[in-house]
């Protein structure tokens, strides 16, 4: 029984070392550890409108900077309804041209008309002129006032046409634009979605970028240890692929609400089953200083201080390749 005890005793030792960091000393009380992966933002570079994609100028793995072309749409058709519509513009503005000169010629016929009425009242005053002469005089400025009013409705009917036609000129010009798709921010060519030739529906995705600016990786602790954790605490991380390298980090996200939880959660048992979502950020300028290492998907284990006065054991200082 004694032998046994050991025995199990021993076995059990060794998977708490285990546990505590692959055989190496168990971590302080202050300093809580969980496995996680290395992950980025995806971004998504899409067509903003069905067509076919006349050419994609990037390759899987490649760094692009913010700006850079990515892919272009076939825009021939586009580029005929930007000539009609430049020609609809052309076609209004001569319109504006014909309807100004008609109002000046209907506001000269006006003036006339003012000016014959005021002659006409002149010579009846006087005795010289008779009623109907005037009554003709006033007749004709009430048609030059309605001639006018008519000419400045056409003005009017021919810049809204224009404005209608500049407008046109500007939406074909956005799709035109559109047409050239550019990276949004600095980052790495994950998958390349489309090929040149192919046709894409609106809002297809045609390549997918990595942000190397935002990388992190995510955990989950037990609510004794996510309570006490603040944003801007200090992390480590210890990556699989390379642990001789212990890479800085900083508390950037702890979850509001609990995974795993259990839909009644009443003893304090149950309460340890609680899982709270903690996202660990590594700093952008260390992300561009070892860009070319960056890579998602890999796994490794962080740590992370509940009490920002612990001292971080000699294997967890920062430790980064040179």
């Amino acid at each position: 029984m004694s032998l046994a005890a050991d025995r199990n005793s021993g076995i059990s030792d060794r998977l708490r070392s285990l546990w505590n960091g692959s055989g190496r000393a168990a971590l302080p009380a202050d300093i809580a550890s969980s496995n996680g992966r290395i992950e980025a933002e995806h971004v998504l570079v899409a067509a903003k409108f069905a067509g076919r994609v006349a050419e994609v100028l990037v390759e899987e793995g490649q760094t692009v900077e913010a700006g850079s072309v990515v892919a272009r749409m076939d825009v021939t058709d586009l580029q005929a309804q930007l000539a009609g519509t430049r020609a609809q513009v052309r076609r209004a503005e001569k319109t504006i041209a014909e309807a100004e000169a008609a109002l000046a010629q209907r506001e000269s016929e006006l003036v006339l008309a003012h000016q014959e009425l005021d002659r006409a009242s002149t010579l009846a005053t006087r005795g010289y002129g008779t009623t109907q002469q005037l009554d003709l005089r006033r007749s004709q400025l009430n048609v030059a006032e309605a001639a006018k009013k008519a000419g400045i409705a056409n003005l009017d009917e021919a810049n809204a046409a224009a404005d209608a036609a500049r407008a046109e000129v500007a939406r074909v010009s956005s799709l035109v634009d559109d047409a050239v798709l550019t990276a949004p921010r600095r980052g790495r060519i994950e998958y390349k979605l489309v090929q040149s030739g192919e046709v894409v529906a609106a809002g297809a995705p045609v390549v997918t970028l990595l942000d190397l600016s935002d990388v992190y990786m995510t955990i989950f602790l037990p609510s004794r240890a996510a309570g006490r954790l603040a944003l801007g605490d200090e992390a480590r991380i210890i990556l699989d692929a390379a642990p001789d390298y212990v890479v800085p980090a900083t508390v950037s996200f702890v979850a509001t609400d609990a995974q795993f939880t259990p839909k009644a959660v009443e003893t304090a048992d149950e309460r340890e089953k609680l899982m709270f979502r903690v996202k660990l950020r590594i700093a952008p300028t260390l992300l561009r200083q070892y860009e070319a290492r960056v890579k998602t998907g890999v796994r490794g284990v962080a740590y992370v201080r509940t009490s920002q006065t612990a001292a971080w054991p000699d294997r967890l200082v920062v430790k980064l390749p040179q």
